[in-house]
């Protein structure tokens, strides 16, 4: 019974790496929007870019991370 419920746990845990791509995609998608509006003001946005994306990857990671050790450990 106990391993069931850690691996139901582990589904809504991995259900963070999912939005986690959701979040990726917003993140560029709004950069291209403003790239394409103001295009000489985009290399200066780069960076923050970069930042983004690294945080929500990063979330995606946490969320597959402890779905692993929901799974495993115990």
């Amino acid at each position: 019974m106990e391993g069931d419920l850690a691996h139901i746990g582990a589904g809504i845990a991995a259900i963070g790496s999912g939005l986690a791509a959701l979040g990726v995609g917003n993140v560029a998608g709004n950069y291209l929007a403003g790239a394409l509006r103001n295009p000489s003001a985009a290399a200066g946005q780069t960076a923050t870019l970069f930042i983004g994306l690294a945080f929500a990857e990063a979330l995606g990671i946490f969320a597959f991370l402890v779905s692993l050790l929901l799974m495993f450990a115990v």
